[in-house]
């Protein structure tokens, strides 16, 4: 007797927040609401969820008795608990935060709705997108005309991020809804977890920043920002910095980058080339201390071009405007500072040209690849 009395007052409650509910998202305020489908407002940690209504729009739902809701197959007591509460989500939504550009989508896929993720770091958590959510981090990659930057530009780590999509334009998935993006070939929970990372740090950075016609919005890695202020600051100075100088502002933020982005044996290989704790390390003496061939650690190297092309799309131009005034300078000194390390970082970073068996050393820095390719004769001796 006691639990049929429980479970009338659970009825009654779900009976009177619905209408309750029904009556504040049908006035003219929420009108843009009931056009949206049930699982606009649905999260991937839900459950329990009303499956059979999350293709509906709100208006439809609201056309149909709750009574006649209630007996659809397969909705018990539970799950309309759930639907009453996606109701007031939905109501929680303000209608003037509500994305003008957010489209239907497609009827959601149960078993996506019911996966729950882990939760990671810098805050962001990829159990609470929803629609909604997903909607106001597109927007504000197109209020803020950051569409065509790459994926990987401001990617948390490149490791994390599939190499397929590091030059990807961010506008390349404005166009979808989220569950369009999961629905898309090729994108496993790994690649569309990497997609959501970047949308969140953009919407972050951007979110209350507003629009201002005579500006726009510029964002780039924090290592990178420092290097090319330094660069700046030097291109508009006589005389070339000291080698600590060289190496502080320039080289030890660069390397922090590739080992932020990455593996360590590809670090490592920087590091040695580098001379960073030793002497500079020929290619085939890398090859032998790695156990690998020679064509092996030319791959390892391009990929480090690589990560600074997504990273620092204007670093090529940078560093070698940088080389030039370098180059200029020390013809008018008698006792310039050494360059070889900076040179064999501009080699390493930005190669002048692709690196093959021989390597682009000889072709851009001829002093630099003198002498490295005297350290490999002398290994291969």
């Amino acid at each position: 007797m006691r639990n049929c009395k429980t479970a009338s007052l659970e009825e009654l409650k779900i009976i009177s927040r619905f209408e309750s509910l029904r009556k504040i998202l049908s006035s003219e305020e929420y009108a843009d609401h009931l056009d949206k489908p049930l699982a606009y407002w649905a999260l991937p940690t839900d459950r329990r969820l009303p499956l059979a209504f999350l293709s509906r729009s709100l208006r439809d739902l609201f056309a149909s008795p709750l009574s006649e809701l209630s007996s659809t197959p397969g909705i018990g007591q539970k799950k309309m608990t759930a639907f009453v509460e996606l109701l007031a989500r939905a109501a929680d939504t303000d209608p003037a935060e509500l994305p003008i550009d957010a489209a239907n989508f497609p009827e959601e896929d149960a078993a996506t709705l019911a996966n729950g993720r882990q939760s990671e770091g810098n805050g962001f958590d990829p159990t609470s997108i929803s629609e909604v959510v997903w909607s106001h981090w597109r927007s504000s990659v197109i209020e803020h005309s950051l569409g065509d930057e790459a994926l990987g530009k401001f990617a948390p780590s490149l490791r994390h991020m599939t190499r397929v999509i590091w030059n990807k334009p961010l506008r390349a998935y404005t166009q979808y809804s989220l569950d369009e993006i999961r629905n898309l070939k090729t994108h496993g929970e790994k690649r569309v977890r990497a997609i959501l990372g970047v949308f969140y740090s953009v919407h972050t950075l951007t979110a209350e920043m507003g629009a201002q016609d005579h500006l726009i919005v510029r964002i780039v890695p924090k290592t990178i920002d420092r290097v090319e202020q330094w660069i700046d600051m030097v291109l508009q100075q006589p005389g070339i910095p000291s080698e600590d100088e060289i190496f502080e502002q320039f080289i030890s933020p660069l390397l922090g980058q590739v080992r932020t982005d990455a593996t360590v044996q590809i670090a490592n290989l920087a590091e040695n080339r580098l001379g960073i704790g030793s002497p500079i390390t020929s290619v085939r003496q890398a090859a032998r201390t790695m156990g690998l061939t020679r064509a092996r650690v030319y791959q390892l190297l391009n990929e480090i071009n690589d990560i600074m092309a997504v990273r620092w799309p204007n670093g090529r131009h940078q560093v070698y405007e940088l080389l030039d005034k370098f180059n200029s300078e020390s013809a008018t000194m008698e006792n310039p500072p050494s360059l070889k390390q900076y040179c064999a970082a501009v080699e390493l970073f930005y190669p002048g040209s692709r690196r093959g068996a021989a390597g682009p050393l000889e072709q851009a820095f001829p002093v630099v690849a003198e002498s490295t390719l005297i350290a490999e004769a002398e290994a291969v001796a």
